[in-house]
């Protein structure tokens, strides 16, 4: 399994953060390759929402699925169609700096598994393998969501402001 963890501190109660990231449909306005998300269900565990993703040539739709939720602290999901991938948003108070009331950590973390990716999954061009495609996708989903956290901060608290994010990532990931 390959694994991403982006975390960065939000001046923001871990409540307001975790209402926010509820908002899943709202994802789409901070990814550069999330075209739209429709979403089935009210948020709580079983809940699906369909990403549809374009990159270069390629147009995919993700199907996820709340596997879990712990108010105000964690949000679990799973991919449950073409790739075995799974994750969490998670949000805890911290010590806020000085001249700021709240602060949270937030975490997005990432599990996945390029090997199971179907090859069903993607009408891909001629000439083209869905292992090039995979390595081209790795490096994509560290950035992807990195950016996303940016943004997410910029627009929970108003303003865009230098972001320290601290990434992880698993032995085998990008």
């Amino acid at each position: 399994m390959d694994e991403v963890e982006v975390s960065t501190v939000v001046y923001a109660p871990p409540e307001e953060m975790y209402e926010f990231l509820l908002d899943f449909p709202g994802y789409a306005r901070y990814s550069e390759y999330i075209d739209r998300v429709t979403q089935d269900g009210d948020g709580t565990p079983g809940t699906n929402y369909d990403l549809v993703f374009s990159w270069w040539k390629l147009t995919y739709t993700a199907r996820s699925e709340v596997t879990g939720v712990d108010e105000p602290e964690r949000i679990d999901w799973r991919i449950v169609k073409d790739i075995d991938a799974d994750g969490y948003w998670y949000v805890e108070e911290v010590s806020a700096p000085d001249g700021v009331d709240v602060a949270s950590r937030v975490v997005l973390h990432i599990e996945f598994d390029p090997d199971s990716a179907s090859s069903n999954a993607v009408d891909l061009p001629r000439l083209v393998s869905l292992d090039w495609v995979i390595e081209k996708v790795k490096p994509l989903i560290h950035k992807e969501a990195t950016r996303i956290v940016e943004r997410v901060v910029a627009d929970i608290e108003g303003e865009r402001r230098d972001v320290d994010l601290a990434i992880q990532t698993g032995p085998d990931s990008v």
